[in-house]
């Protein structure tokens, strides 16, 4: 069950926000050497690793779609239609997430303006395992097709048959997504980073993972490649009012801790009743679950903390930055303002966190163990890259050279004002 801490003292806030431990060294020497060897013998090691870690021996990672139409997918007509909804909420918000391009006359004669691109190639990773995250699919494909990215590489483990989650695959193509690679863990993202015969090399990688996958993403960074975020294990916090229903909270809780035994779950509120008819809650509904060792396992290093007042209750969750914060109240909005660092946050008594995950319309792939600070979660621009452009006429370089070469000179930087220099003189001339 969680540790129940009362009244902390800020001084405590860092010891309290700590997430689950993982041995880092350990963890990137055995990264490393999964990068080396893909990079020296490609596809062979890729397929070595798959048969290790997955238990499949494959010939090719390259999946070879048998279904034209995603509706002859053998998953129920109900799972079809949950998964048509979603796509359709999640395509609504991020559709209105594009950005026009931009046009300002900063003085007379320079004019600046912004164009939004798409990346030209992003590699997706896809979990598969213990639950296969086709939510993920939407998530990460349906803002990359509406950025307009050329080309889409989604990587997700091969099931024990050798195959694909076939709710992956059906996500997947609804999607428009055309090439699917059966790699997962840090060999994927080895392959992503340098490319092999098979999978192409790609200039940005997105998708959640576990700490292997985390950590490679990290690594990728040091070849060049650019990542969505940093992210870890998955996490919620709840900060429940005096108005908040205790089996909500208790069901939110465990919605957060069955993700995996190194997830964390985080209980703030004001009033020590609520943590004790929420821990009742907890073991009601705990038994119930099929994944309920995983949840305790995560319970174990998860906390209910009481605080004096509300204020007291957002330094806390300011400074803990949750991937996931939700707010249990009847009141939610009024506690907006307090808000400054969360992945995503969601506001009252029957807006589960769950809804977010899968089907509301928000993205799902956010910063989680204290990223929120600096991170936002993947959006639209995510997947674009911003080009600045600037004219400036004859009149405006008048206007603005003594500006350009004073400072230049400031700086030492006599090329600099050189090249303003020379274009004057003829203009003077």
């Amino acid at each position: 069950m969680l540790k129940v801490i009362i009244h902390p003292s800020a001084d405590q806030y860092p010891s309290l926000c700590k997430r689950p431990e993982i041995d880092h060294v350990l963890l990137s020497t055995g990264i490393q050497t999964v990068f080396n060897e893909i990079q020296r013998n490609g596809d062979s090691a890729l397929l070595k690793y798959t048969e290790k870690f997955d238990g499949v021996k494959l010939t090719s990672s390259v999946y070879k779609n048998k279904y034209i139409d995603p509706d002859s997918i053998p998953i129920s007509d109900d799972l079809k239609q949950s998964i048509s909804t979603a796509y359709n909420n999640i395509n609504t918000f991020h559709i209105a997430q594009k950005s026009s391009s931009l046009k300002v006359e900063t003085m007379p004669g320079i004019v600046c303006s912004q164009q939004t691109l798409p990346i030209s190639r992003v590699g997706i990773y896809i979990p598969g395992g213990s639950a296969p995250l086709f939510s993920t699919v939407l998530m990460l494909a349906i803002p990359a097709t509406l950025a307009g990215c050329e080309q889409i590489v989604l990587c997700t483990p091969p099931n024990k048959s050798g195959d694909i989650h076939p709710a992956i695959l059906y996500a997947a193509l609804i999607s428009g997504i055309k090439e699917i690679r059966l790699v997962g863990g840090a060999q994927a993202i080895a392959a992503l980073t340098f490319g092999t015969s098979e999978i192409p090399a790609v200039h940005k990688i997105f998708g959640p993972g576990n700490q292997y996958v985390t950590a490679a993403k990290q690594l990728a960074q040091n070849y060049g490649v650019a990542i969505d975020m940093p992210a870890g294990p998955s996490e919620v916090l709840i900060f429940a009012d005096e108005s908040a229903t205790p089996a909500f909270v208790a069901a939110d809780l465990l919605a957060q801790a069955e993700h995996g035994d190194d997830s964390q779950v985080i209980l703030v509120t004001e009033n020590e009743k609520m943590v004790a008819l929420t821990f009742i809650e907890i073991e009601k509904q705990l038994e119930m679950l099929p994944r309920k060792n995983i949840a305790k396992q995560a319970l174990s290093h998860s906390k209910a903390i009481v605080v004096e007042n509300h204020i007291k209750a957002f330094e806390f969750i300011n400074t803990y930055a949750p991937e996931h914060l939700i707010i249990a109240s009847d009141e939610s909005e009024k506690y907006i303002p307090h808000i400054r660092n969360a992945g995503s946050v969601f506001l009252g008594n029957y807006c589960p966190e769950s809804a977010g995950d899968y089907a509301s319309g928000t993205n799902h792939t956010l910063p989680t163990n204290g990223w929120a600070r600096s991170y936002s979660g993947v959006n639209l621009d995510a997947f674009c890259k911003k080009i600045t452009f600037q004219t400036i006429s004859e009149d405006g370089l008048k206007g603005l050279a003594k500006t350009i070469i004073t400072m230049a000179e400031a700086e030492e930087l006599q090329a600099h004002a050189n090249a303003v220099k020379v274009r004057l003189n003829q203009l003077l001339s």
